[in-house]
């Protein structure tokens, strides 16, 4: 399947569609105001979106700590899973990533998301260790997976896409 959608950075305005997405994607949903404080912080955090036809298919949010990349929400409209658009944003990410000489990657993921986990896994996290009853709605625990991205060179780190 051909890609239809861009990349670009989220705005304010894409506010709604995220919390949708985030509202049916997860248990417990960033709310407007956690996400206007993120989006907010450019310094160190950095939200992105997949828009197709004027409407917000899939998002990515990360957070940028001295030389470590943390995935903190990735979320895709239930209509476009399957698309390559996580994929895509987290390539897109890591993109950037490697033109900051980013080393790590780190995120929590739910230990019974085993479809996120695989998409992590491509990208060449594994798992480090497991924050448990992590989220407080459903006392479910969390994995907690790292990646190395590659110490700095000439060329920047070397990423596993």
């Amino acid at each position: 399947m051909a890609v239809t959608w861009t990349i670009r950075r989220a705005e304010r305005r894409d506010l709604p569609e995220i919390l949708r997405i985030e509202e049916t994607q997860f248990p417990e949903p960033w709310t407007r105001g956690m996400l206007i404080d993120e989006m907010s912080n450019v310094a160190t955090r950095r939200y992105t979106v997949a828009v197709e036809e004027g409407v917000v298919i899939g998002y990515l949010g990360v957070m940028f700590v001295i030389d470590e990349l943390h995935v903190n929400t990735l979320g895709t409209a239930s209509a476009h899973e399957g698309r390559g658009v996580a994929t895509a944003l987290l390539t897109e990410a890591f993109a950037d990533a490697e033109a900051r000489q980013i080393v790590r990657a780190t995120l929590e993921v739910a230990v019974s998301n085993t479809r996120a986990q695989r998409l992590y896994y491509r990208f060449g996290f594994a798992p480090v260790g497991v924050r448990p009853r992590y989220y407080e709605r459903t006392g479910e625990d969390a994995l907690v997976m790292w990646a190395d991205l590659g110490a700095p060179a000439a060329g920047g780190p070397t990423l596993a896409p």
